[in-house]
């Protein structure tokens, strides 16, 4: 059971008692394994619609609340809305629609993160025999993932027990089980080690109603004796700051043998990450590789090229020739030697 549970168990039994057009208020304490849990939460109703506000503070301080208002559109048709917020301060928009008939109620539903992420709701819940509950249920997520789930409760005396099995998209299941038992007025005890302690008495426009019926706690359902079954579609708790007991008050606890605690195993939080800057890199001195052996070749000797002094050789002499006067080509040649 968580401490949610808790509080939605002790408001669901304070709006089945209240009558229409009235207030109503109430406190209580929840004892579990995991520390205490104390909430509170007052409503109102009017024109076909009632309006509410509570909440649970846990063992460590952290504050969770919800505000909303439910609406009866038509006979058997509810429609509800509102907004909780967690210990971390983030909000959730919620809305969803009842429809009820022939000894069934079935929800569609919503929630929308800060982020814009949302996520939607489907199921119902039927009342098979007196005291005897049934109900299945879906919920898929943001990224699409779905979870379904049914379970049965059964009701007798002033013990409630259910069993149930939840199934994820891969296939794998988880069943669940549990009891609540009522051991005195406004005391109920759980199979799980937790005690629930309500704060006694609520005001409903000039009605005082005690708080001690039996409830099953952890579902969709709680029972409240009545001599025929009434649907009746009840929000989350809300926040508001619980009023102090009564001087005096005193709560009275049969005694019944209190089941012992289970040991429960709670998981440490993860470490948190830690970042290690990596150590600095280490100088490396890289000596300069030796430098490459050139060989130079000398260089060629100069050709000097000295040129030939120049000789003349004068030519044989020859005889001379005597050529007398002619004509040549029309031109008169005078006689010469040659």
């Amino acid at each position: 059971m968580n401490k949610l549970t808790l509080a939605v168990a002790a408001t669901l039994i304070g709006l089945a008692s209240a009558p229409a057009c009235a207030g109503w208020s109430g406190h209580g304490t929840a004892y579990t394994p995991h520390g205490t849990y104390s909430g509170a939460h007052a409503g109102s109703c009017g024109g076909g619609s009632c309006s509410h506000a509570g909440g649970v503070v846990g063992p460590w301080g952290g504050l969770a609340t919800n505000t909303g208002t439910v609406t009866r559109t038509a006979p058997g048709q509810f429609s509800n809305s509102g907004t909780a917020v967690g210990p971390n301060g983030r909000s959730v928009q919620h809305s969803g629609d009842t429809s009820c008939a022939g000894g069934t109620c079935s929800h569609t539903g919503s929630m929308t993160g800060e982020d814009g992420r949302s996520a939607s709701t489907s199921g119902s819940v039927t009342r098979t025999a007196p005291g005897q509950y049934s109900s299945t249920g879906t919920v898929t997520a943001a990224n699409g993932n779905s979870v379904s789930h049914n379970a049965s409760t059964s009701c007798a005396g002033n013990t409630c027990s259910r069993s149930g099995t939840a199934t994820g998209s891969n296939g794998d299941s988880v069943t669940h089980s549990g009891s609540a038992t009522r051991v005195a007025p406004g005391v109920v005890t759980t199979s799980g080690g937790s005690t629930v302690v309500h704060g006694g008495t609520v005001s409903t426009g000039g009605t005082t109603v005690v708080h001690g019926s039996t409830v099953a706690v952890g579902a969709t359902v709680a029972v409240v004796p009545a001599p025929a079954p009434v649907p009746v579609v009840v929000p989350a708790p809300v926040v508001v700051t619980p009023p102090p007991p009564p001087p005096g008050a005193t709560v009275y606890v049969a005694p019944a043998p209190v089941p012992a605690p289970k040991t429960v195993y709670v998981a440490p939080p993860p470490p948190k990450t830690v970042y290690v800057a990596p150590p600095a890199p280490k100088v490396v001195y890289v000596a300069p590789p030796p430098p490459k052996v050139v060989y130079v070749a000398r260089p060629l000797p100069r050709a000097v090229y000295v040129a030939p002094r120049p000789v003349y050789v004068a030519p044989a002499p020859r005889a001379a020739i005597w050529v007398p006067a002619h004509w040549a080509r029309g031109v008169w040649v005078p006689a010469h030697w040659a």
